[in-house]
């Protein structure tokens, strides 16, 4: 029900985004700066990526709305055991109020849903899923800041903290992702 929901609501802005008259197009990919809070003995920073499409729609001289698309690769990692990695994989449909402090100066926040496609954890060489102890929805809010070049290339910081993605009954901890995103992006009109 919630991923038909949340599908639904993607279909109808990018539809509204589309027949705007002032719209813009784009694509970004960068790199994730990972981790969960709390989460292992020893957390260290998990590297990884994120990539995919994003959308401006002006509302009023100063102000747009930026929906995205992007598949993100998040987790952690153990500082002291290289060998173990939690993974989790989401597509993430952040939906940003952006102001525009000057012609390439902006600064966005708003909120973020992610819906989980993979939990997988590696120890030792060993792979393990644990999807069904994951929460399929990860709700959040991002803020940043952003900088586009007259050519239509921009870039763009981020940092993302979400909600609990911890399903499993039996174990009171919250863990929580924290993200901080460094993107280039191409708007192509």
């Amino acid at each position: 029900m919630k991923k038909a929901t949340l599908f639904t609501m993607t279909v109808i802005l990018f539809s509204l985004v589309v027949h705007s008259q002032d719209v813009k197009i784009g694509i970004k990919g960068g790199v994730n700066l990972a981790t969960l809070k709390p989460d292992l003995n020893d957390p260290a920073t998990r590297t990884s990526f994120h990539l995919g499409g994003m959308a401006e729609l002006s509302l009023i001289d100063q102000l747009s709305l930026q929906p995205e698309l992007l598949y993100s690769s998040q987790g952690v990692k153990d500082e002291s055991d290289d060998d173990e990695v939690v993974k989790l994989d989401y597509l993430t449909i952040p939906v940003l109020a952006k102001y525009h402090a000057s012609e390439a100066f902006s600064i966005e926040a708003g909120p973020q849903i992610g819906l989980l496609l993979s939990a997988k954890g590696e120890d030792d060489g060993e792979t393990f899923d644990f999807k069904d102890v994951t929460k399929s929805t990860d709700i959040g809010f991002a803020f940043g800041l952003g900088y586009k070049l007259p050519s239509g290339i921009n870039f763009n910081a981020r940092y993302y903290f979400g909600s609990n993605v911890n399903d499993d009954e039996s174990d009171s901890d919250k863990i929580k992702n924290n993200v901080i995103q460094f993107s280039i992006g191409y708007w192509f009109n």
